[in-house]
């Protein structure tokens, strides 16, 4: 049986962790203790790694999870909430609805790198730890947060040999050089410390103050230098320091000073590479880089630029496949930044990462109703934080802000890489008043952000969007905006639950853009008139679930299928086919999970609830009602705000009432609930393994999956699945990757060597 896996983010250590018990054991100590433990130290003295390595060993203790949020990437404090929502799962984030979402949970927060927003983050912390009494907050930072209960636990650097008063025992055993002679063995593996350099290792590391990270870019050299060379150019470098300012901590003078040298032995390519990549905020991708910082540098030189300054620790080189990304430490990124500054290219670097962003948003857009579907979500989540930094030099960069409004409302068809639709709002509400230009990129950016409030609940702030749309669109004579102030005039009246009204509106609307041809536009107002014929229960709706639910099964487009299969479901319920309705209503929920949708996923119980009711399953309905309250909440909304859905879910409550009676509704509406999101999800898709399985790792899965499993382990490919099983490709492959995800398998051989062992055991 495979290791129970638990929530949360935390990465795997890619280096041995060196040192640092007393801290180690009296950070466990002071977090166990209280609630709120905050690391405090200088920049590069090792707060982000202790802070890792203590909830890691920590972990087992927080049955919801422990989530790493890097806050460095962060510009300003604004978009706190959302960062930290967006990393534990909670799609619609305010303080209000993560406080909301974690309440219940036993839970972890490493809110890392806190001090260029120390106000914000102690303000959501003492919010958070004020109402969710399963809630620990480790932080790190350069100073306190200075919150009521906040424990503070200094990390100086490691303390360094004593230049004559020492055994050689005693430096063998020192932290420092323990931490130099580990780094060094990475990139030269014989290297030792010995008679012949011990002296020159220790006088390296007292000079560096015993910071790990001056330490550790020192021993980097070791692959070009010998320690006595790497001291004698360090004490060179540091003769410089004169024209320093003197009222800066030595310590942080020692690691200018050494990032200095370290900038000293690049190439004039590398150095260039080097500042020019400070533009990326949480890291990029090589065909970023390639696409922005090549001006100048020869572009089939990049990949060979990139290796030279991940071997000298510069750059460091996270992920696998073909999500390998390349980042810098802070430390490190924001002295690129003032190298760059000082070169006067900065403008430059800023507005080409402003195109490139521009021009990932419009191949997003353009690319997203299709097969790479799910990889641009999951792409637009990694750039987040590079988006986000395009977006705040434009509206901060005179004459730029129509290039914000061009982004933000590129990304309307991939809103679930923001966290929420409030920030997509967020961003278009500043460009909009920053750029009052009367232009087809204005006339785009109202109806999305219409578009956008509506999603928060929010029908009045639409209303004069969507009319200086129609005004400006009909005076451009723009025939693409004229259909999206359409399409969204429509959606508001459908979330209203005028349902006439919508389907009028929405029905011209597809028409439009089908004469426009745009695939996915046309999609998205299919989908919604689809939904509100089944709301109304129109004649047509059979036939536009059908096309809807086609349409996206051709395009392969994984997200819409999940949408497509929950509408149809509804339209299977309404005509009673209600075991159609519930398979097609849990083959959704399945999708949901592997988008990270949590609104789909609130519809889709909801709607399970519904169905069940009318197939005379009234405690599971209510339960289930229970759990879809759950999800519900964990978004930060309700159905009072979703007028279409609201009627619906009132009528299924009423016949459960009546026919459980108000107590028999109450307690099986309570048990739901209790659930968890996951728990509820489980509960839908009617798995319900027991806690602790026994030696048959089959037993936490259900039957359909055991049934797959059997198929993959006689070796038949995901196509073959679906063809036996006479379901989708993509629902076969779902199947399997719930299998892997269940068992805590990596591979199908594991699933193969299982099976092949089970039929062992029971021969």
């Amino acid at each position: 049986m495979g290791a129970t896996t638990r929530a949360g983010n935390l990465p795997l250590e890619l280096t041995s962790f060196v040192g640092r018990r007393r801290e180690l054991a009296e950070g466990k100590r002071l977090l166990s203790a209280g609630r709120m433990l905050t690391l405090v130290g200088v920049g590069g003295v090792g707060k982000t790694r202790l802070a890792g390595r203590i909830a890691a060993e920590m972990s087992r203790e927080f049955e919801d999870g422990v989530w790493l949020i890097d806050l460095a990437p962060l510009g300003a404090g604004d978009l706190l909430a959302e960062t930290v929502a967006a990393v534990v799962g909670c799609p619609y984030p305010n303080t209000e609805s993560l406080t909301a979402y974690l309440r219940d949970q036993q839970t972890l927060l490493v809110l890392d790198n806190c001090e260029h927003i120390l106000a914000q983050c102690a303000a959501l912390a003492a919010d958070l730890l004020s109402t969710a009494p399963g809630l620990r907050i480790l932080a790190t930072s350069r100073q306190a947060l200075n919150l009521p209960g906040e424990q503070v636990l200094e990390i100086s650097p490691f303390t360094v040999p004593e230049p004559a008063d020492a055994s050689m025992e005693d430096v063998l055993h020192n932290e420092a050089v323990r931490l130099f002679e580990d780094r060094a063995t990475s990139v030269v593996p014989e290297f030792k410390v010995n008679d012949a350099n011990i002296l020159a290792v220790a006088r390296l590391c007292r000079r560096l103050d015993g910071i790990p990270l001056a330490i550790e870019l020192a021993a980097a050299r070791i692959l070009i230098l010998s320690a006595e060379q790497i001291l004698e150019r360090l004490d060179d470098r540091f003769r410089l320091l004169t024209t320093g300012p003197t009222t800066a901590p030595s310590r942080q003078k020692t690691l200018r000073a050494l990032l200095d040298w370290s900038y000293d032995l690049c190439s004039d390519q590398e150095r260039a590479l080097w500042g020019r990549l400070s533009v990326f905020c949480g890291g990029s991708d090589l065909e970023a880089i390639e696409q922005v910082c090549t001006d100048g540098i020869v572009r089939e030189s990049v990949p060979d630029l990139v290796a030279q300054l991940v071997g000298k620790s510069i750059v460091l080189r996270r992920g696998q496949g073909s999500a390998v990304r390349f980042e810098m430490l802070d430390t490190l990124r924001q002295y690129g930044w003032e190298r760059l500054v000082a070169s006067g290219e900065d403008k430059a670097l800023r507005l080409r990462h402003r195109d490139w962003c521009r021009d990932l948003a419009a191949r997003a857009e353009a690319e997203w109703f299709g097969d790479r579907q799910m990889q641009w979500l999951g792409r637009l989540v990694r750039e987040q934080a590079n988006v986000r930094a395009a977006l705040e030099f434009c509206l901060n960069e005179p004459g730029e802000a129509w290039a914000a409004q061009e982004i933000a409302a590129a990304m309307w068809s991939h809103r679930l890489s923001w966290s929420s639709p409030s920030e997509g709002h967020h961003w278009l509400e500043r460009a909009l008043a920053k750029e009052p230009d009367a232009g087809p990129v204005r006339a785009k950016a109202l109806w999305v952000d219409a578009w956008l409030v509506l999603l928060r609940g929010d029908p009045e702030a639409a209303k004069p969007l969507l009319e200086e749309c129609r005004t400006l669109a009909e005076r451009l004579g723009d025939e693409a905006q004229l259909a999206g102030a359409l399409h969204i005039t429509g959606f508001s009246a459908l979330l209203a639950g005028d349902f006439d009204r919508a389907f009028s509106l929405l029905e011209e609307a597809l028409a439009r853009r089908r004469v426009l041809g745009h695939r996915g536009h046309e999609w998205v107002v299919l989908f919604q008139l689809a939904m509100t014929a089944v709301l109304m229960n129109d004649p047509r709706s059979a036939k536009l679930c059908e096309e809807v639910l086609e349409k996206a099964k051709r395009a392969n487009a994984e997200w819409s299928v999940s949408y497509a299969l929950w509408v149809t479901a509804l339209e299977r319920w309404r005509r009673g086919a209600l075991r159609d309705a519930v398979t097609m209503m849990r083959d959704a929920v399945r999708l949901k999970l592997r988008c990270n949708d949590h609104l789909g996923l609130a519809q889709c119980v909801e709607g399970l609830a519904w169905v069940l009711a009318d197939d005379e399953q009234y405690e599971q309905a209510a339960q289930m009602l229970g759990g879809a309250q759950v999800v519900w909440r964990s978004i930060g909304t309700s159905l009072s705000g979703l007028g279409h859905l609201a009627g619906a879910h009132d009528r299924c409550e009423a016949t459960l009432r009546r026919h459980l009676r108000d107590d028999g509704f109450e307690a099986a509406f309570c048990r739901g609930s209790a659930l968890t999101v996951g728990q509820a999800a489980a509960y839908a898709l009617d798995e319900r393994p027991a806690r602790q399985p026994g030696p048959d790792v089959a037993s936490v899965l259900t039957r359909r999956e055991r049934e797959i499993a059997e198929y993959v382990a006689k070796g038949l490919s995901n196509k073959e699945i679906a063809d036996a099983l006479v379901i989708a490709p993509r629902t076969a492959e779902c199947h399997v990757e719930n299998i892997l995800r269940k068992l805590n398998f990596t591979s199908r051989s594991q699933i193969v060597k299982t099976w092949e062992s089970r039929r062992s055991d029971q021969v």
